[in-house]
């Protein structure tokens, strides 16, 4: 199941669903560790004698957030039990602290009595074992606790605070969870469980006729109990209404912390937009790491996830947001590639936000031959998006603090990892993470990685290593026109493998080959781009009303069709926005941008209700496939933005 809703503030991240039930919680790293693990905290209404939960099917929603903040705002509609709840939900910019905030409106006309309840499913650390959950009577809250991780739940009606607890086991021995003692209404009060337990806490409010009220829940995260019970007193002391109030304000500062202009593009993109930049900031660990999604579902297709920081994904990411303005946050990126980059001078696989080396499938050893289980493009991106943080910004103090180490570092090894007898840089894995090989998109990130590095060189006046890369640069550039460019194809290949001692062309139509003038090996207009994205735009396009375009042709991963002729695969976002890009780069008349402009329209279009987008659609009836929120997929949506209304205003001042 998709996140519905994200929020966070880079060291605390909440997803809820389309309930507004929390299913993850990442803290102290933004994707490490996750408090709940997908379970559902569910929330009940108990009123004139009625119980249900919100996700039950009478209920109505409509999923958004405030506008241009990192504050949901959700109706949810009962028309049996004749209640509306306005939901806004939040996490303070600064603090470990989540807020909720619901209008509960009585369309009857006779005063009523609701309970609202609130189930705490924790998994602390990953894991049921050993989790205490207990009732604290010092300041009259529920928190829950293991090691040293706590997590304290509070609320308010404004004239009281907790109306009834319990606590107990769940999920062991034939017990379900406490949140079954709340369907009549009442909680039993136990006050103390230990194992694999979860809690449950309830509020009471009277709701006049035809009127409304408003209570409050909150949670704050810590260390240890004096820290939550100090975060729980601030929230009383501020007044949740109030934090929230400002969290909103501080988003919305944030996203429009300059006056832009957005060329013709509708209020619609422009929201899109501003979304995905709050999106991808809360993905974005303070620490540096950028993860690449946040979705637990996805553990139940593979046993594994996506809150890792691949430097490749970090990369392209952090490549958008500088170019949206947003340098600043994306230092920290650098700095991190920097403290985990091999003695030798690449980058592995992927890693966990705090560091340290994330789980892999690329092997030592591939047919009987050792090798480097790396994807070469993840070492060559970090510096072709450095290099373009600085064009952007001038900051020169962030890559000389970066020179001696991460620069000459990841430079001096794609040097040296060449297949000199082609020109190529020597076999790794695709961006993909899927086959072994010399690609045109990893041909093309090193070059544009070699050019980077030798232009920092002649930065700081190195210029004996500033000629080194650029020639090593060049003579990769021969070998990608040599070897990857087919004349009877009239494209550039997927790459090159080896058979039987031979270097043979996998001319399967690929996506990721837009980065031949993405990254600079050729300009978009070249007649050779041309070409292939041409093939690549009429040949990868989904012939479905839903429309897009695929990774590659015959794409497996999460495959809905196997009529490949019509859905060679799955539309991804980022691939669909790719063309949208090359279209926009050798656009030479506004006119030229009529179709980017559609495609960015398109992907409006296909995110979320919530505005979320994910990494696939369905090709028949457009749903998310696989996670969302992708970060990859806004970062690619911003970046497609910022590209057309610079294009757009550069070709408005020559017409």
């Amino acid at each position: 199941m998709p996140r519905h809703l994200v929020i966070g503030n880079g060291k605390f991240l909440i997803n809820l669903d389309q309930y507004t039930c929390i299913r993850d919680l990442y803290y102290p790293y933004v994707g490490q560790l996750n408090h709940v693990g997908g379970y559902q905290c569910r929330i009940g209404i108990w009123i004139d004698g009625q119980f249900s939960w919100l996700s039950d099917g009478e209920w109505r929603f409509e999923l958004a957030y405030a506008e241009d903040s990192l504050i949901t705002e959700v109706k949810a509609t009962h028309d049996h039990l004749g209640i509306t709840l306005l939901i806004n939900d939040g996490i303070h910019q600064r603090e470990s602290i989540y807020l909720k905030r619901i209008l509960i409106t009585n369309h009857w006309d006779n005063v009523r009595e609701v309970r609202l309840f609130f189930n705490q499913d924790m998994v602390i650390n990953e894991t049921e074992v050993g989790d205490t959950a207990a009732y604290y009577p010092v300041n009259h809250t529920v928190f829950h606790y293991k090691k040293d991780r706590y997590f304290m739940f509070n609320g308010s009606t404004g004239s009281e605070g907790i109306f009834e607890y319990t606590s107990g086991v769940k999920r062991f021995s034939n017990a379900e969870g406490t949140w079954r003692d709340a369907e009549d209404g009442h909680l039993m009060g136990n006050p103390i469980a230990q194992g694999s337990v979860d809690s449950t806490i309830s509020f009471r409010l009277y709701v006049p006729p035809q009127s409304g009220q408003t209570m409050y829940y909150w949670m704050s995260a810590g260390k240890n109990l004096e820290e939550v019970k100090k975060l729980d007193q601030y929230v009383r002391d501020s007044h949740p209404g109030k934090l929230i109030d400002r969290v909103k304000i501080y988003w919305q500062r944030w996203v429009n912390k300059s006056e832009s202009s957005y060329a013709d593009l509708n209020d619609k993109i422009i929201s899109l937009y501003k979304k995905s930049l709050l999106l991808v900031r809360t993905q974005t660990d303070v620490g540096g790491a950028i993860i690449a999604a946040n979705d637990s579902d996805i553990m139940q297709s593979n046993r594994d996830h996506y809150s890792y920081m691949w430097p490749r994904d970090g990369a392209l990411i952090a490549y958008a947001m500088t170019m949206a303005g947003y340098q600043g946050m994306i230092t920290p990126f650098f700095k991190f590639c920097e403290r985990v980059m091999s003695p030798e001078g690449y980058l592995h696989h992927k890693y966990n936000p705090d560091g340290t080396v994330g789980s892999s499938w690329h092997p030592y050893l591939h047919q009987g031959k050792i090798q480097l289980p790396i994807q070469e493009d993840e070492t060559a991106l970090v510096l072709f998006a450095l290099w373009q943080d600085f064009q952007r910004h001038g900051d020169i103090e962030l890559p000389q603090s970066l020179y001696g180490s991460l620069v000459r570092g990841a430079a001096r090894f794609m040097s040296s990892y060449i297949e000199h007898d082609l020109n190529l840089p020597k076999p790794s894995y695709d961006l993909w993470e899927e086959r072994y090989g010399i690609f045109t998109f990893t041909a093309s990130a090193v070059y544009g990685g070699l050019i980077a590095a030798s232009n920092f060189c002649s930065l700081f006046g190195d210029d004996e290593r500033s000629n080194r890369y650029r020639h090593t640069a060049e003579k990769i550039k021969s070998g990608i026109l040599k070897h990857l460019w087919d004349e009877e194809e009239g494209r550039f290949v997927r790459g090159l493998y080896m058979d039987n001692g031979k270097w043979v062309k996998d001319k399967t139509l690929e996506s990721s080959v837009y980065g031949i003038f993405e990254f600079g090996v050729l300009p978009a207009d070249d007649d050779r781009v041309v070409r292939t994205m041409q093939a690549n735009r009429d040949r990868l396009s989904i012939k479905t009303e839903v429309g897009g375009v695929a990774r590659y042709h015959h794409d497996y991963y999460f495959q809905r069709s196997s009529d490949i002729e019509k859905v060679p695969g799955n539309p991804w976002i980022i691939c669909t926005l790719w063309v949208a890009e090359w279209e926009i780069e050798s656009a030479k008349t506004i006119a030229d941008l009529e179709s980017p402009r559609r495609t960015l329209e398109w992907a409006e279009r296909h995110a979320m209700e919530s505005g979320v987008l994910p990494e696939q659609l369905d090709p028949f009836d457009g749903g998310p496939v696989s996670v969302a929120p992708l970060t990859w997929s806004h970062a690619t949506f911003v970046l497609t933005v910022v590209k057309y209304v610079e294009k757009y205003k550069k070709l408005a001042a020559e017409a």
